[in-house]
């Protein structure tokens, strides 16, 4: 069994640091920082771990193109509004009015998730699809060490 990879550490790190940052950030991980002031549920959960989980794919995959940046970025985002506390969230609460946004922005959060995890998978789909230079790269140095031997 081969050791993990850099690449898989950083995947793991990211996927976990994301887990906790969020958590906390959000509330779902119960913490004397922050104080959520809405309900948890499990949707909210299933978001942060699939969110999470994409980030640390994301990563996985991360290539040195970085016109696929925007679609992670706003993936994450749409994420974090979807299992996020509405009315703890000061840039929402500052142009909206809280009784605004649990009767208009709470019911639509599962909604942000789905269109988050949908964006997520689809840009995951199409960098699975498109040649690794790395890949062949290190293909092509383990053929050459074969064919010396």
């Amino acid at each position: 069994m081969r050791p993990p990879s850099r690449r898989h550490l950083e995947a793991a790190g990211v996927t976990v640091g994301a887990f906790a940052l969020f958590g906390v950030v959000t509330g779902l991980l119960p913490n004397g920082l922050y104080v959520r002031m809405v309900p948890r549920t499990p949707l909210d959960y299933l978001f942060l771990v699939l969110t999470a989980g994409f980030l640390g794919l994301y990563t996985l995959q991360r290539t040195g193109e970085r016109h696929d940046g925007k679609t992670a970025t706003a993936s994450a985002a749409l994420g974090f509004l979807a299992f996020g506390c509405p009315i703890c969230n000061a840039v929402l609460l500052a142009l909206f009015s809280s009784s605004a946004l649990m009767t208009y922005f709470d019911p639509l959060r599962p909604l942000l998730g789905v269109v988050s995890v949908v964006l997520f998978a689809g840009l995951l789909y199409v960098r699975s699809q498109r040649p690794c230079e790395d890949c062949e790269t290190s293909r092509n140095d383990e053929r050459a060490e074969g064919v010396g031997r």
